[in-house]
């Protein structure tokens, strides 16, 4: 396989990653590219490791790589205050996947509802990118499992007590009560919202 092929296959790839978020099965792969043997797949995907576009995960699952994702392009910097003059300088770019999901694997994203931590930037309908994780500081915005049902809340621990801190004054915190359980299930590690 030349390297001309290699790139139209990943391009390919790219394409059914952009559109499904998940990389194709061998069986996908097969039908995507019109070829007829596993053989072929597996030495496709040999190729494609070898070549940095994707790698396997710990479960033997491929992802994809930032080589095959490509980047957006980081201009620089804009103030946010008074304005500054304007000055366009490439200084590098980057995966937003790679920048947003350090451990793919224990993450997913969930769409917020309510308005309960409206001052802490996060909307009705955003998008919060969470990593499921049991253990959190003080401080973390966490998704947790309380009443029956899952919030989005700041984590409070003092004197060896927890409570759940909403970030709008409108709204209560939640404290444990006897016989209840409060379980972590997630942290926040970012929010996505389109304009």
């Amino acid at each position: 396989m030349n390297d001309n092929v290699l790139e139209q296959y990943k391009n390919k790839i790219r394409n059914f990653y952009d559109e499904n978020k998940v990389m194709p099965t061998y069986s996908e792969m097969m039908k995507l590219f019109d070829l007829k043997s596993k053989n072929a797949i597996f030495k496709l995907v040999k190729r494609l490791v070898d070549a940095d576009y994707a790698e396997k995960d710990s479960s033997g699952r491929l992802v994809p790589t930032q080589k095959l994702l490509g980047g957006i392009k980081i201009l620089g910097a804009v103030e946010a205050g008074f304005p500054t003059p304007a000055e366009e300088d490439i200084a590098e770019s980057m995966s937003l996947d790679t920048y947003l999901i350090p451990n793919r694997e224990a993450t997913f994203m969930l769409r917020v509802s309510g308005e309960s931590m409206i001052d802490a930037g996060i909307q009705p309908g955003d998008m919060v990118i969470v990593e499921r994780r049991t253990d959190a500081r003080d401080g973390d915005i966490v998704v947790a499992f309380i009443d029956g049902g899952y919030t989005v809340k700041f984590l409070r621990k003092r004197n060896g007590k927890i409570w759940l801190d909403p970030a709008n004054e409108s709204f209560e915190p939640i404290v444990p009560q006897e016989g209840d359980e409060l379980h972590i299930m997630a942290v926040v590690k970012a929010v996505i919202r389109k304009y």
